[in-house]
């Protein structure tokens, strides 16, 4: 026997558009970066380490009892005693000597400097140097790249064979020549970073324009009146904005090696400031007597060039992902 409907057995949908499927809405391009992004357990494993190295580099000298710079030393019978080079100890109040109630995380130095607050220093420092560097490299690099691309022709011939001319001079060549000029420090390192990285991000951006300066909506704005560098800077580059996130990405471990290198080869960061590069060139020349100095500044930067190079893996891959991973 048939099923006669009945007026109940069906109701009219009135809250809502019925023009929008929300079983399969569109989604934003960003909001499907950020989606394939938080899947990728690597690359979050990375933004954990990295935060983590972070928070420690703000906070721990703050809350730190020592300064940085701070030379540790006590008062006995009318001696002053200094607390050097000495091993990883936990304070326990006892009498054993005038340092066995303080705790000493990661030792203290042959100056007697506590090593738990100079390597969070230095770790501060470094991310300091190779985050402003990596900035005003990405604006350098990402404009010089699009302007060359965009114009072609001479301007792009002459663009790239300045790029080419420098890019065959050595770093350690033009490092030198700078520390001539320049005094030891800050900056003479961010100054070596910003001549030698920007390179990488400039080819990037100029493939990128090469890839869109042709395209409808480029022409489109040609044909009603919009200049060069409107199209340049509001219609290119936010299309490129993707590999260039990918390449910032892996040029910030880049930077802090760097970073790291020239302070070990003693044209960076001076006494009594440090940095994880001197930290470690300090625990080197001690490497055979006190071996424990240079395991915790090698540590963090080991650790922050896996957080970042595991961050940017996510990146390249969230931005590009593959047809498998839709």
């Amino acid at each position: 026997m048939a099923y006669t409907p009945k007026a109940d057995d069906f109701e009219f949908i009135a809250d809502r558009d019925l023009n929008v499927d929300l079983n399969f809405a569109s989604q934003g391009y960003w909001k499907g970066v950020a989606i394939h992004f938080t899947r990728n357990r690597l690359a979050m494993t990375g933004v954990a380490i990295v935060g983590v190295i972070i928070l420690f580099a703000i906070f721990a000298p703050l809350v730190s009892p020592h300064n940085y710079d701070e030379i540790i030393s006590v008062t006995n019978s009318g001696k002053e005693v200094i607390a050097k080079s000495l091993p990883p100890q936990l304070g326990d109040g006892s009498a054993q000597n005038f340092f066995a109630d303080k705790t000493f995380l990661f030792g203290t130095d042959d100056m007697g400097r506590d090593l738990w607050t100079r390597t969070w220093q230095g770790a501060r420092v470094s991310l300091i140097i190779a985050f402003v560097a990596i900035f005003i490299d990405m604006i350098i690099g990402t404009s010089y790249g699009l302007i060359s691309g965009f114009f072609g022709s001479r301007v792009d011939n002459f663009l790239q064979r300045f790029i080419e001319i420098e890019g065959s001079i050595p770093t350690l060549v033009i490092i030198s020549i700078l520390a001539i000029f320049m005094p030891k420090g800050i900056g003479l390192v961010i100054a070596s970073l910003l001549l030698t990285e920007w390179i990488g991000m400039s080819k990037i951006a100029r493939a990128e324009c090469l890839k869109l300066k042709e395209r409808e909506y480029v022409l489109a704005s040609r044909t009603l009146g919009a200049g060069s560098f409107h199209i340049i800077f509001r219609q290119i580059l936010p299309n490129t904005i993707g590999p260039i996130i990918t390449q910032v990405m892996f040029s910030i471990p880049v930077a802090i090696f760097t970073e790291a290198f020239l302070s070990f080869v003693g044209v960076g960061i001076v006494l009594p400031q440090c940095s994880l590069g001197s930290l470690i060139e300090a625990g080197f020349n001690n490497i055979t007597v006190l071996p424990y100095q240079i395991l915790p500044p090698i540590s963090v930067l080991a650790l922050l060039m896996l957080g970042f190079n595991l961050i940017g893996d996510g990146f390249r891959e969230a931005l590009a992902p593959k047809l498998e991973d839709m």
